[in-house]
C-alpha cells in the first residue's frame, strides 16, 4: 500500500454492527508512500495507522 498527503483512509469495521473511521493521511512515515501513516480521524482524533486488510486507501486526485 502507497499513499500520499491528502489521501483519504477508510478502516472497515471488524466486527458485526462496529462502524467505519474515515480520516485524512497527514504525514507519510514510511518510505516511498509506505505504511506508517499518520491519520486525522473525522472525528478530529489522530493517530498512527499501519493499514491493514481492512483498510481502503483513496486519492481525491486519482
Amino acid at each position: 500500500m502507497r499513499a500520499v498527503v491528502g489521501d483519504r483512509i477508510l478502516v472497515h469495521g471488524r466486527t458485526v454492527g462496529s462502524g467505519e473511521h474515515q480520516g485524512e493521511i497527514i504525514e507519510v512515515r514510511g518510505e516511498e508512500g509506505r505504511p506508517p501513516y499518520l491519520v486525522r480521524f473525522t472525528d478530529g482524533h489522530e493517530g498512527l495507522v499501519f493499514p491493514g486488510s481492512d483498510c481502503e486507501v483513496t486519492s481525491p486526485t486519482r
